[in-house]
């Protein structure tokens, strides 16, 4: 358990790492870019709004790809934990059949309940 934490960590921690260097590679390209077109300001803010787009979508999608991951693993333990208490539960029944049965099975009086005399149909005379 301890280790799926640690490689969790290990996950989150370099995915994080690969989009901020994606967001600065890119950063750096659009300053390049705007350095090289020399003021003609159409293609500066095609380029400006590309790069932004672009650090923009990768950064929501290693958001969301992270999000939607520890949904699942939290999921994932929840239907452990209840997985495991159904088991629980499945053997308690067991035990109380067995008690049911010792006693005489279902429908049997509890001990100390006084007997009825079934009912007796008279024989007719000659």
């Amino acid at each position: 358990m301890g280790q799926d934490i640690d490689l969790e960590k290990i996950r989150a921690r370099y995915g994080l790492l690969a989009v901020v260097g994606s967001n600065i590679a890119i950063t750096a390209v659009a300053i390049f870019g705007v350095w090289q077109l020399d003021g003609d300001r159409a293609v500066i803010v095609g380029v400006l709004t590309s790069a932004f787009t672009a650090m923009a979508g990768l950064t929501t999608a290693y958001l969301g790809i992270k999000a939607v991951s520890n949904t699942a693993q939290s999921m994932s333990k929840e239907a452990g934990r209840q997985q495991d208490a159904e088991r629980q539960q499945s053997a308690r029944p067991a035990l109380e059949d067995e008690a049911v049965q010792a006693d005489g099975g279902l429908g049997a009086e509890p001990p100390g309940t006084p007997t009825v005399p079934t009912p007796t149909t008279p024989a007719s005379a000659p």
